[in-house]
């Protein structure tokens, strides 16, 4: 036999029956050798048998298959084939793992080589390219934005479009708004303290900076995604791109995603002092004014380039919003807040903020900056002629109301600046032009600024007529012209309203009761007795108030509060002084009402005055018993709508002064009348019964008017510093006011000034010239109205300290205070009978006795100077809770009067 024909020779363990054990058995354990290691036939997967002469065929193609047979399950096992085996063992001792597959996915996920949570966790190559991938399509995004916009040319931004206004029959009032107060001017002829004061408060990086803060832009985004407002931009640049974009004022994400390339490529391409003189020239300052050079005319009469540091740092607050800064403030009826007083003080701390910023980034010199700590000088707002007399008092409102209310009408500022809207007001003309004429009636008959220039000067007027079926607000009187003064009068002036606030104590007594003083505060809280106006309290004047439970009332000072009438009388039978809660508000009893608020509670007094219509911000601290009197102010608009809310039994509506609005887009807006409770029908109609006495014979009856039943209230306050008249008749509610005030809002610390001799009269009263207005404004605008009863009251409440009394007989009280007694006596009143509208003023006013506070500055004994209303002042609502301006030796305390 040739060599190359002889058999291998055996391996142990036997022939081939071991190899198909090896290939068919459980493994023995042994690890087949590696393919190439000895060169034998064995490497190649042949069987190994003793003096075999067959040729193993298909070995290579099993083990191929059996392979392909593990990946399919999932479940690759090694492929290495065993030397002198047939194909690859697969028996169950054979370890498992994964190995590589054919063909490589392009994203490994789910990773194939990967068993549990470690088969679904990325690997880092898949996040580095899904990473790689998003920053690659914001850059492509963002170089297609950035080419796509343009650089706005701001200078072809500055126009706008007449509002129309309307009467309420549909004539039309004015049309104005389109004008368009701008000037531009080049950067050389802006100060550079206006350039660096905006600089300093509102982007101080702003000559490094790339146009955009991506953080301002994040919060931005994030407000809208949530269903926010988008927030205006963080950088001069983006503020500059916004008023270039006048025309897209809308507020989306495609918008601010627009508004943020376009502040980029500005931010990138074009130079920086461009980009500050196209801000100064394009941003609006209020009053009508877009860009430094009208702002500077419209504020200081000046051009910009004359502006002073001070003024420079001015106009940098204007910018924040002059709604709320502008120091002649803001006219609404509903602008809360935004009073002369209060704008005032946001504009002078946010300009010294801006000077100290100046200062600091070294943009000024401290020596320079020291010389600006008061507002400049400024002059009044109004130059449209088309706005005099009492037409931009209206156009104020109805702006007011719509911007105050934009969430319901649509209507925001940089709406109504651009224009196009057809507004239609509920304001009458006739009603309108028959309150001035009534105001300039008794004006030019009795004062004589020239004649008794120390007590006729600033003599202001205001008045307001509402419609109690609607809340309608058919009338004003704001003042002289609104040309000239710009201050409306008929809104929130700070005018203290007096004891034309009583009939929202009596209003608290009928509806929550007095306190039971034998229970707890707790208990009492919930045990109370609801009054009758046949219900007695202390005319006594002097009277020393008491909490409910029977204390003496002390403030945090431990001084005690003793409350004055109007005259320094005591209406009462002595020595107890009682009087019904009818005859008490008839004659304007100061000590009755302090008390009967005490005993409701000054909380509930609040609530009741809040529900009737009052604005919560023009109330005053309620925790003093002065408070029952009227130290708070609210406007002449709100208190006509208050006693509208009694004139409607009960139903409170929110005066209002546009009816619908139209634009190009069409009706946008129309008014719905919406009415709340405040108080029932028998809580309602028993005031207004009650305060028809103050009219038919008490100090109220100059506002009689003939063959129609009327309801109001006479007020005056303390130092004789304000008068009013309210009344209503079944259709129309109607509050006018009179008072004293420099009406030179640049003065710093402006006050209300006496008015003891103003008109020629010792005092001025509700009943006096603000009745007599008011009855000659009613008189016509009610003519040919029918004339309408009141609903007739339905009985309510028990008596309290109920217990006849005779008649009351007014006398100066110079004798020690009287402890209040359980035990009260009827009340009459003896006082002299008012006299009519009739008779003259000086024989009226010299016995009218209207309540007014006439706080002495005594000691307990009473022989303080008090007969002419001149003393301690109450406290006001600025003033802190303790300073009661009296000493715990028996100083006494008043508040306003009748």
């Amino acid at each position: 036999m040739s060599e190359h024909r002889r058999k291998p020779p055996q391996p142990q363990g036997g022939g081939r029956a071991a190899a198909r054990r090896g290939q068919s058995g459980p493994s023995s354990g042994r690890r087949a050798a590696p393919r190439g290691a000895t060169g034998s036939p064995a490497d190649y997967g042949l069987g190994q048998g003793s003096g075999s002469e067959e040729q193993p065929t298909g070995s290579r193609a099993d083990a191929r298959r059996a392979s392909q047979r593990n990946l399919d399950g999932g479940r690759r096992r090694s492929a290495e084939p065993a030397a002198g085996r047939r194909g690859a063992p697969t028996g169950p001792g054979r370890g498992r793992g994964r190995s590589a597959p054919d063909r490589k996915r392009l994203i490994d996920y789910p990773r194939a080589d990967k068993d549990g949570w470690q088969r679904w966790t990325p690997s880092w190559k898949l996040v580095a390219g899904l990473f790689v991938g998003f920053v690659g399509s914001l850059v492509a995004v963002a170089g297609i934005g950035y080419a796509m916009v343009g650089i706005p040319d701001v200078a072809k931004t500055a126009t706008a479009q007449n509002n129309v206004y309307y009467w309420k029959d549909g004539s039309q009032m004015v049309a104005t708004g389109g004008e368009t107060n701008r000037q531009n001017i080049d950067l050389s002829q802006i100060p550079e303290e206006m350039r660096w004061a905006v600089i300093s408060q509102e982007n101080k990086t702003f000559y490094d900076d790339s146009g955009i803060d991506p953080k301002g832009i994040a919060r931005a985004v994030f407000n809208m995604a949530r269903g926010g407002q988008t927030q205006g931009g963080s950088t001069i640049t983006q503020q500059y791109v916004k008023n270039a974009m006048l025309n897209d004022q809308s507020q989306t994400l495609s918008r601010k995603f627009k508004e943020i390339f376009v502040s980029i490529k500005v931010g990138a391409e074009v130079d920086k002092d461009q980009i500050m003189a196209g801000y100064l020239n394009s941003a609006y300052y209020g009053r009508n004014a877009y860009g430094i050079q009208a702002a500077a005319h419209a504020y200081f009469d000046k051009d910009a380039i004359k502006l002073d540091p001070g003024e420079c740092a001015f106009l940098a607050a204007m910018l924040k919003g002059a709604t709320y800064y502008d120091p002649a403030g803001a006219t609404s009826v509903d602008s809360v807040g935004a009073t002369p007083a209060a704008n005032s003080k946001r504009a002078l701390l946010q300009m010294q903020d801006t000077l100290d910023k100046m200062v600091e980034y070294g943009h000024l010199k401290a020596e320079v900056r020291a010389k600006y700590t008061t507002l400049p000088k400024w002059q009044n707002p109004r130059s449209n002629t088309d706005l005099k007399g009492q037409v931009g008092y209206l156009v104020d409102l109805a702006n007011g109301y719509l911007v105050t209310n934009s969430e319901k009408t649509g209507v925001t500022q940089d709406a109504l600046q651009r224009g196009g809207f057809s507004i239609y007001t509920t304001f009458d003309r006739n009603k309108v032009a028959q309150l001035e004429r009534s105001v300039k009636k008794v004006q030019d008959a009795n004062i004589k600024p020239k004649q008794r220039p120390d007590t006729d000067t600033h003599v202001q007027f205001g008045g307001a007529s509402v419609e109690p079926a609607t809340g309608a607000i058919r009338a004003v009187y704001g003042g002289e012209d609104a040309t000239k003064h710009f201050t409306d009068n008929a809104d929130q002036t700070g005018a203290q309203v007096g004891s034309t606030f009583k009939p929202f104590v009596l209003a608290a007594a009928m509806t929550w009761g007095v306190r039971n003083p034998e229970l707890g505060s707790s208990q009492a809280q919930d045990e109370r007795t609801i009054v009758s106006p046949k219900s007695l309290f202390s005319g006594q004047n002097k009277l020393k108030i008491r909490n409910y439970d029977g204390s003496i009332w002390k403030n945090e000072k431990g001084e005690e509060w003793l409350q004055t009438n109007d005259g320094n009388v005591s209406l009462g039978e002595p020595p107890k002084y009682k009087i019904d809660l009818r005859e008490a508000m008839r004659e304007s009893v100061n000590s009755a009402f302090v008390q009967l608020g005490m005993d409701v509670g000054l909380d509930k007094v609040k609530e009741s005055a809040r529900s009737a219509g009052l604005k919560d911000s023009s109330l005053t601290n309620s925790g003093f018993p002065s408070f029952s009197i009227g130290i708070s102010d609210p406007s002449a608009i709100r208190m006509a709508g208050a006693y509208a809310t009694f004139a409607a039994s009960g139903k409170q509506r929110d005066p209002y002064s546009v009816e619908k609005v139209t634009s190009e887009k069409g009706q946008i807006y129309t008014h719905q009348t919406q009415s709340t409770e405040a108080f029932t029908e028998r809580v309602a109609d028993n005031v207004t019964d009650v305060l028809k006495t103050v009219v038919e014979k008490g100090t109220g009856t100059n506002a009689q008017l003939p063959g129609r039943e009327v309801a109001g209230k006479t007020g005056t306050t303390d130092g004789n510093k304000s008068a009013w008249f309210v009344g209503y008749t079944p259709q129309l509610s109607t509050a006018v006011t009179m008072f004293r005030y420099d009406d030179d809002e640049s003065k710093k610390n402006r006050t209300f000034l006496k008015m003891f001799g103003t008109g020629g009269q010792k005092k001025i009263h509700g009943a006096s010239f603000p009745a007599q207005i008011w009855h000659d404004y009613m008189l016509e605008a009610l003519k040919g109205t029918p004339a309408k009863d009141f609903p007739e009251p339905q009985p309510i409440g028990e008596i309290v300290n109920a217990e006849p009394s005779p008649t009351p007989t007014p006398s100066v009280s110079e004798t020690e205070e009287e402890e209040p007694s359980p035990s009260p006596s009827p009340s009459k009143s003896a006082v002299e009978p008012s006299p009519s509208a009739s008779e003259t003023c000086n024989k009226f006013f010299g016995c009218q006795n209207d309540g007014g506070t006439s706080n002495g500055n005594g000691n307990s004994n009473g022989n303080g100077n008090g007969g002419a209303g001149e003393t301690s002042p109450s406290p006001s609502a600025s003033e802190t809770e303790g300073d009661n301006r009296g000493n715990a030796n028996g100083g006494f305390f008043g508040g306003p009067g009748g």
